[in-house]
Parts: C-alpha cells; sequence; structure tokens
C-alpha cells in the first residue's frame, strides 16, 4: 500500500538507525515542532503557498494594530481558521509522538503551533492503548498559544472557546462573561511577548535535554526557536526532521530529510 511504502522509504534512511540510538540513550528528550508537522494534515502554514486568506497577509492580520483597527475582520479571519483545522485530523507524527509521549516519562513537547492536533493526538483511542508513563500536563507546552482559546481585552479571564464565530457585525462578536468587554483569541501575535510560564518551562526542559528532536521547524521564529540552541548548549545531540532546509541543519548532529508523517513514526516506533 501507498501508506506501506512511505513507511518504508522512512525506514531505509541512513541515519535513523542513529537517531534512534541518540534518543533511547537520553532519559530526558525535548520534541519542538512548528507548522510543518501540522500541513500534513492540511493546515496550510504562515510561510509559504497559501498563505492569504481573502487578499491579506496573516502578518497584516495577526497584529495587536489589525485588531483595534478592525475587530470583526480579524475575527472572521480567526473563525475560518478554526473551521479549517476542526476539520483536519492527527497525522502519523502527532500519533506517533503522543504514543511516545504517553511512554516515556522524560519527554517534554514544546510547539509552536496553534492548533489542537497535539491533543487531540493524545486523546486518539489507539493512543490511549499506550500505556502512561507520567501524567502529560506539564509536559506539554504552547508557546503561541491556541486558536480554540480566547482572552478578554480588559480583565484576566481566558478560558477554552470552541463555539462558532459570529462575526458578521461589531456587535456579534465574542464577549466576555466576566466583564462584558471584547474578547480576542488566546494566541501570540506579531509583536507580542509569549506567554512566560510556557516559555520559562520550555528552556527549563531544554536547559535539561540529553536530546532535542526538532519536527517541522525552520527555527526562524524567536524566542521559541532558541529552544534547541538551549538544549544543544547543555549538550543534548539535536536532531532534525524536515524534508527542506531549515535554519538548524549548520548545528545540527542528525538532519532526516522528509516528511514528518514518514520520518517521525519510523524515528519513534520502529
Amino acid at each position: 500500500s501507498r501508506g506501506m511504502s512511505r513507511r518504508r522509504r522512512a525506514v531505509l534512511h541512513p541515519d535513523l538507525k542513529r537517531a534512534r540510538s541518540l534518543l533511547a540513550a537520553a532519559a530526558r528528550v525535548v520534541v519542538l515542532t512548528g507548522a510543518g508537522v501540522s500541513a500534513e494534515s492540511g493546515v496550510p502554514t504562515f510561510r509559504g503557498p497559501g498563505g492569504l486568506w481573502k487578499q491579506f497577509r496573516p502578518e497584516e492580520l495577526a497584529t495587536p494594530e489589525a485588531f483595534a483597527r478592525d475587530p470583526r475582520l480579524v475575527w472572521e479571519w480567526y473563525g475560518w481558521r478554526r473551521e479549517l483545522v476542526a476539520g483536519c485530523r492527527p497525522n502519523p507524527a502527532h500519533l506517533a509522538i503522543a504514543r511516545w509521549m504517553r511512554a516515556h516519562s522524560g519527554v517534554t513537547l514544546v510547539t509552536q503551533n496553534v492548533d489542537d492536533l497535539h491533543e487531540r493526538a493524545a486523546d486518539d483511542p489507539a493512543v490511549a492503548l499506550t500505556p502512561l508513563a507520567a501524567p502529560l500536563g506539564d509536559r506539554f507546552l504552547k508557546l503561541h498559544g491556541s486558536l480554540f482559546r480566547s482572552k478578554c481585552t480588559r480583565c484576566a479571564y481566558a478560558a477554552e472557546h470552541r463555539e462558532p464565530v459570529d462575526a458578521s457585525s461589531a456587535d456579534t462578536l465574542p464577549r466576555c462573561p466576566s466583564c462584558g468587554a471584547l474578547l480576542r483569541p488566546d494566541v501570540v501575535w506579531f509583536g507580542e511577548m509569549l506567554p512566560p510560564g510556557a516559555t520559562q518551562a520550555a528552556f527549563a526542559a531544554a536547559a535539561r535535554a540529553q536530546a532535542c528532536l526538532v519536527v517541522g521547524t525552520k527555527g526562524a521564529v524567536y524566542p521559541a526557536g532558541g529552544v534547541a540552541h538551549e538544549a544543544q548548549r547543555a549538550g543534548a545531540p539535536l536532531i532534525v526532521v524536515d524534508p527542506g532546509e531549515t535554519d538548524y541543519d549548520a548545528m545540527a548532529d542528525l538532519k532526516l530529510a522528509g516528511a514528518a508523517g514518514e520520518i517521525v513514526p519510523a524515528l519513534l516506533e520502529g
């Protein structure tokens, strides 16, 4: 079958055996993921083809200034993205990472993705068959927030928010149940600080890591991109999985060139 031929191709990767042994020797591993791991599920990436919505680029909409200027337009875009992501499914890379995290208590996932595909992979019934070595909660770090959370523009309210967004007018936009002010997507926009708790936890995990696996991120966005540098400074070997060039290639101990959905299952479950 096509799936088997993809898996067989990944298994033949010359550096796969060495990558497996590096991960097997590490009690503590940081996995850093980016848009590339979700692109295979049909989630469009910020950069590259398909980066336009109507006539706007993401960089024109994902800013505090854009929201202040036209919250209806920004909410319309995020409502569309929610619907799109809700129709996507975790791919073999998400599922393999989730199973591996369940089986190994020392694995911390740091993701730049605002979709919920890693979480949905962890909840997959087939993945749940893998015995849980340690709770996933504090080993699951989202650096850029979530499409499926909202927070208040005035008070401290923030919560999961999966309801459809009515962006037909300013009056129908989501409002805070605590104070009545406008809600906004709980994501990190261009020019904003990353959530300090998750960021500190990510860099602390990187500083303790004995291996670092980077999947589907070019390393161009900081400070998230610095997680791999922190791990390498701590002496952790760096393994990069990506079909194209990344900013990590020159510093990587191993580069496994290929699609995450092919390489990651072969690496973690081979």
